[in-house]
């Protein structure tokens, strides 16, 4: 698992410190390249919608929660156990 934001590196840190998260974070602040890959980069504000995905060991998405229910990572849980279950 990895999460990639827009956010720069020192407040990434800040907050990865602040949950206690158990996976790494990369930062996408320099030229956002990722977000656009992905669809979700909002170019006139210059920050991304908030998405979880699920990318499968052949680099294919498997499956997109977007917007603000995307805060709650259930169904991005969801979405990997049938993945780690269909292998």
């Amino acid at each position: 698992m990895l999460g990639i934001s827009c956010d720069n590196t020192p407040s990434l840190g800040e907050f990865a410190k602040k949950l206690s998260l158990s996976f790494p974070l990369l930062s996408d602040f320099v030229d956002r390249k990722t977000a656009a890959a992905y669809g979700v980069l909002m170019p006139d504000r210059g920050i991304a919608n908030r998405a979880s995905f699920v990318v499968d060991k052949e680099g294919k998405i498997q499956f997109i929660e977007e917007g603000s229910t995307a805060i709650d990572i259930s169904g991005t849980a969801d979405a990997c156990s049938r993945l780690s279950h269909k292998n």
